[in-house]
């Protein structure tokens, strides 16, 4: 009988999961909302409710370094109703800097969506025209002020100053418009910001981009060169992916992994993104998690180099 009791439920585990999805489904956003994740998502929510003919409600659980949204995801069902965010900052940064409830082995990934571009930017006044004025500038004189309202940010800086013995000091903030506001306003010298918090600032003259501070040139600039092609061995990018609870039923994670792949080749969420400035990427789960373990590792070295300190 007992035998029988847990085909059973195997067999309704399967019947459900083969529905999926009979309700809403909800997408917990780690970071508040009008920031650059909690759009990028909403977007991506928009695509994948057309897909699973069902509503996706993106709701926000912001602080403690992006870290809430992936602990509250690491405590529920595992049905697939429940997704969330999964930043590579709250997973391969955050763990870091303080004690986290949570590992990647908690969760099943669903897919990679988004890159996010940082630069280095000035003033147009500024009397810094390259990251060489720049780098050069900190290791003559007195230490130069950067602004930062996350640790991705700071941590160019930090490896930039660590590596050619330039001095750089942080002023943080608590948002990409705050900085840029400091920047504007001279309370600091320099900014390493996402694209939409600059980017209308540089094409109207007030802002200058010294260099990308990732893998790539960004499109909107293609001759400003990267940190790296400036002469630096400096690259920061930072990505954005779904989980779900680690033991969802594989039907399911499979529909909503489909829905993802269907969405991101929707033009309209291609051109949002652009407008969004960032990139999007069609990650399977399987190379997310890879992306994710490589960065772990990564991370830690930069962060130790920096001596931040953990909090907890």
């Amino acid at each position: 009988m007992t035998g029988i009791a847990a085909m059973a439920g195997i067999i309704t585990s399967s019947a459900h999961a083969a529905g999926f999805p009979e309700k809403e489904v909800n997408v917990i956003v780690n970071f508040g909302p009008g920031g650059v994740t909690d759009l990028m998502t909403r977007e991506l929510a928009r695509e994948m409710e057309a897909e699973l003919g069902k509503p996706v409600v993106v709701t926000n659980k912001p602080g403690a370094l992006g870290t809430l949204g992936p602990a509250y995801l690491a405590r529920q069902k595992p049905d697939g109703y429940q997704v969330a965010v999964m930043s590579s900052s709250a997973l391969t940064i955050a763990p870091h800097l303080m004690s986290t409830p949570y590992t990647l082995k908690d969760f099943d990934f669903i897919a990679g969506y988004g890159r996010f571009r940082y630069g280095v930017v000035v003033r147009a006044d500024s009397p810094y025209k390259s990251m060489r004025d720049l780098v050069e500038a900190a290791k003559a004189g007195k230490s130069i002020f950067f602004g930062s309202p996350s640790t991705p940010n700071s941590l160019v800086m930090f490896d930039l100053g660590q590596k050619t013995g330039a001095k750089f000091e942080q002023v943080s903030y608590k948002s990409g418009p705050d900085t840029m506001a400091a920047l504007m306003g001279g309370q600091v010298e320099v900014i390493v910001p996402n694209p939409s918090d600059v980017m209308g600032y540089i094409k109207t003259g007030k802002l200058r981009l010294l260099a990308s501070a990732g893998q790539v040139r960004w499109p909107e600039f293609p001759d400003v060169p990267t940190i790296r092609e400036s002469g630096y061995p400096v690259a920061m990018d930072a990505w954005v992916g779904l989980a779900v609870p680690k033991g969802s039923p594989a039907e399911v994670l499979a529909r909503l992994q489909a829905a993802v792949r269907t969405a991101m080749n929707s033009p309209r969420l291609l051109a949002a993104y652009k407008n969004i400035g960032v990139d999007p990427v069609n990650l399977t789960g399987e190379e997310y998690n890879k992306l994710l373990l490589r960065d772990v590792e990564e991370m830690g070295k930069l962060i130790k180099a920096a001596n931040l300190p953990r909090n907890n």
